[in-house]
């Protein structure tokens, strides 16, 4: 071989190894998005709770589970949707929010991976905005006013939920 050849064969091997550490680099940040990788949709979104939003939306269910929808309605004696989220900030979170599901709506900012105490809002149909709102609890559910048993947890992965699901979004300072 000439000094030439070698010169060639030495920027070749230079090259080859500069290639196979972008190659790696590469796979290594592809491995990346696969294992921690963004999801369009809220549901399937795992985020650590907050243990004490949890606790406080838990006391707020053991307080109003029995109690029967009524539109309208603000008490024990009967809440709507948007009468239930109104009464948990205001009792647990000491915040005023306005008594309507479309007020509540303009409220904060839009998020796409609800945290416990988020809004989870529902384009139903049913009520004067055809608005339906619950507070995000954990692993997909939410609390909220059910039309007909009362207040309950729903899943947002059931397929009532998820074809008139419209938007979440944060109104606490976290």
């Amino acid at each position: 071989m000439t000094r030439k050849d070698n010169r060639l064969l030495t920027k070749l091997r230079s090259s080859c190894g500069s290639v196979k550490k972008r190659l790696l680099a590469s796979s290594l940040i592809l491995s990346l998005f696969v294992l921690f990788g963004c999801s369009s949709s809220h549901s399937q979104v795992s985020v650590k709770s907050d243990p004490v939003m949890l606790a406080k939306i838990e006391q707020h269910y053991s307080k109003w589970k029995r109690t029967p929808y009524r539109y309208g309605g603000t008490t024990l004696a009967g809440s709507d949707c948007s009468g239930l989220v109104m009464n948990f900030y205001k009792n647990r979170l000491q915040k005023t929010l306005p008594r309507s599901a479309a007020e509540q709506a303009k409220l904060g900012y839009k998020v796409t991976t609800p945290k416990a105490g988020d809004l989870v809002f529902f384009k139903t149909g049913r009520s004067r905005s055809g608005l339906h709102v619950g507070i995000y609890y954990a692993d997909g559910k939410f609390l909220h006013a059910s039309t007909s048993k009362g207040v309950i947890y729903s899943n947002l992965n059931e397929d009532y939920w998820k074809k008139h699901y419209w938007m979440t979004r944060r109104v606490t300072g976290r």
